[in-house]
């Protein structure tokens, strides 16, 4: 029995996952950090990239031309 504990505590086959998946989380709760930060300055651009769109010619242009 204590030899089956001995090799369970030292067996690092999961390491590298958990690794991964800790640097993974670390980087998403980051990338939302600045999401929420610059959401109001993101949604401008959106709004702007509408507007002129919007003004955008639509005659003239036929695709596949």
């Amino acid at each position: 029995m204590q030899s089956l504990l001995t090799r369970f505590w030292h067996d690092e086959s999961g390491q590298g996952l958990t690794e991964y998946a800790l640097i993974l989380a670390l980087i998403s709760i980051g990338l939302i950090a600045v999401l929420v930060i610059f959401r109001d300055a993101i949604g401008q651009i959106f709004d702007r990239i509408a507007q002129v769109l919007e003004g955008a010619p639509s005659e003239g242009y036929s695709p596949g031309s």
